[in-house]
């Protein structure tokens, strides 16, 4: 079963592919990535999640993009069926040898780094595209009006925001207007201080897109966070991941997953999340208490 939820002016599937694990440290390379974009599609997956700053030390931005558009260029299904999302605004650093992320949301940055993606997509109008973090060192109308520009030039179709507060929310809501559909924020079980965001996307009528929706694949997190989630998946015999998707998707028609893998037995695996339904109970179970559960990813 594929459940399609709506992003914007868009339909496409409630659980996507985050395709970040593709072209970062550890991933298994560029054939195995092509691989799992592959099966991912041929699943009924329609719903792409790459960044400008997905790219590890010896290689260069947009690698993920890259990538991306090989999988979809060499794949025979209906290309225009797909939505890709992209992001704008984030960078890594390598200067001392461990990967770091940093930000950057010059407005110059912005548009520059807008028009990159959408020609290294192959693309002239990019589906969605994301303001990826906000940059302390600059106001955030200031990067706000110029994703405004992007749309407004034609180089984004929509325009989302993520790691965004609600008042970023706000902001972003009073300069873009109805061309603001998506939040993406870090939300899962070890993650969960971002409801509040949640919660006004869904009073907004506004996507609300998990990343790292499983919890993080670079860290160590608390297991016993997932203990409920192991519980359940053993009564339905299904993997525990599968739980906590459909956990995540059962927290309003607006919510969208985007989980990553290395191959392809993982993303196909997290596409069966689909046909998970939770009872009340399970899910009353799952929700527990949320009160220490707020350590994030940098990403």
């Amino acid at each position: 079963m594929v459940i399609t939820r709506t992003i914007g002016q868009l339909t496409t599937t409630a659980v996507g592919l985050g395709c970040m694990p593709l072209s970062l440290e550890n991933n298994l390379g560029r054939d195995m990535g092509l691989q799992t974009i592959h099966a991912a599609l041929d699943a009924g997956c329609r719903h792409l999640d790459t960044a400008w700053a997905y790219y590890e030390s010896g290689k260069t931005p947009e690698a993920n993009e890259r990538l991306v558009r090989a999988a979809l260029e060499s794949w025979d299904g209906p290309r225009q069926d797909v939505l890709v999302a992209t992001k704008v605004g984030h960078n890594r650093n390598f200067t001392d040898g461990v990967p770091t992320w940093g930000q950057d949301g010059r407005p110059e940055t912005l548009l520059r780094q807008g028009k990159e993606c959408a020609s290294t997509l192959g693309v002239d109008t990019i589906d969605l595209l994301y303001f990826h973090r906000p940059d302390p060192k600059v106001p955030y109308d200031q990067s706000i009006e110029a994703m405004k520009t992007l749309a407004d030039e034609g180089v984004a179709r929509m325009i989302g925001i993520s790691n965004a507060s609600v008042e970023q929310i706000h902001i972003a809501r009073r300069i873009l207007g109805d061309r603001l559909v998506a939040v993406q924020n870090q939300f899962s079980p070890v993650y969960r201080s971002t409801q509040d965001t949640l919660d006004e996307c869904r009073r907004l009528g506004l996507a609300f897109v998990c990343w790292s929706s499983l919890g993080g694949y670079r860290r160590a997190v608390d297991a016993s966070k997932f203990e409920p989630f192991r519980k359940v998946a053993a009564a339905h015999g299904v993997s525990y991941q599968q739980v906590v998707l459909a956990w995540e998707l059962a927290k309003g028609p607006n919510v969208l997953v985007i989980p990553g893998a290395h191959r392809p037995a993982t993303i196909l695996d997290s596409l069966k999340a689909a046909d998970l339904v939770l009872s009340d109970e399970e899910l009353r179970l799952l929700d527990g208490d949320p009160a220490d559960c707020t350590e994030g990813d940098a990403r």
